[in-house]
């Protein structure tokens, strides 16, 4: 692993994590084939205010090794993250899904980007289980730096620059460790939770890029499916990784959202 930017410790534990900043606390955790490294450009932003955890998440970085599924991972990220506002893209907000359901005395509130509750469609998530499987195979068989460049190549990511794409970061990743994460937490192994997400109570954000027309519209359903305690935002400018396309527009919509929760619980509850 790299050397760590100015200020940041790392951190043992059932997952692996790395923390800089004190007061009140937000973990991030990290989308498929990335790390907790990759919130380091919003992540930095909350540090002279908030202690700050970046989680490694199963079967990436430096807990490549741990093989769980969706709602295990949650017990494990909650075990790393306490009591805290969870911040989660893509993969590591439907970490999240199941953290808020089964730990809501631990979530103070929550931001999901670029997430889903799920695939309700039995056909279509069987078809997402073998498309997973085979990706997971590539990743064995070609292995890392071969699977980033197709995974990057995907529609999803076509607004996202070469710069922010963050092959160094991603490229520390193991065949294994991927693989063990598609299997057990691609879309296509979870079981979708929009039936139970009306039960989550903290103050939750969601957020998609505005290029991003299928996660905006989910966006929105995560939103108006939660509820009273949910709002929508949408990040300008931005595709699916919005937080690595435009990390300061991420930093505003989530501290805009911080604020106005703080000052005012019940600001919560209006969904754009």
């Amino acid at each position: 692993m790299s050397t760590l930017p100015p200020g940041w410790v790392p951190h043992e534990g059932p997952l692996a994590s790395i923390r800089s900043g004190s007061g009140p606390r937000l973990v991030f955790v990290h989308g498929f084939t990335q790390t907790g490294r990759s919130w380091l450009p919003v992540a930095d932003a909350f540090t002279a205010d908030h202690e700050v955890v970046l989680v490694d998440a199963p079967g990436h970085g430096r807990s490549s090794h741990v093989r769980v599924d969706l709602r295990l991972g949650a017990d494990l990220i909650a075990n790393v993250g306490g009591p805290a506002t969870y911040i989660g893209y893509s993969m590591g907000g439907r970490f999240l899904l199941h953290l808020a359901l089964a730990y809501p005395h631990l979530v103070r509130s929550m931001a999901l980007l670029g997430a889903t509750a799920g695939i309700s469609n039995d056909d279509e998530r069987n078809d997402r289980r073998n498309t997973d499987e085979i990706l997971a195979t590539e990743i064995e068989e070609f292995g890392v730096d071969a699977f980033l460049e197709k995974w990057l190549a995907l529609p999803l990511f076509a607004t996202l620059p070469d710069y922010a794409r963050g092959l160094d970061d991603r490229a520390q990743n193991t065949a294994s460790g991927l693989a063990s994460s598609l299997r057990l937490a691609g879309t296509g192994a979870q079981l979708p939770l929009w039936d139970r997400i009306g039960h989550i109570t903290a103050p939750t954000l969601t957020m998609a890029g505005d290029l991003d027309l299928k996660f905006t519209a989910l966006a929105q359903q995560l939103a108006s499916t939660i509820g009273r305690n949910a709002v929508f935002r949408p990040v300008q400018a931005s595709g699916h990784a919005a937080h690595l396309e435009h990390p300061f527009a991420v930093v505003a919509v989530i501290r805009d959202w911080l604020t106005s929760i703080r000052q005012n619980p019940r600001a919560a509850s209006v969904v754009a």
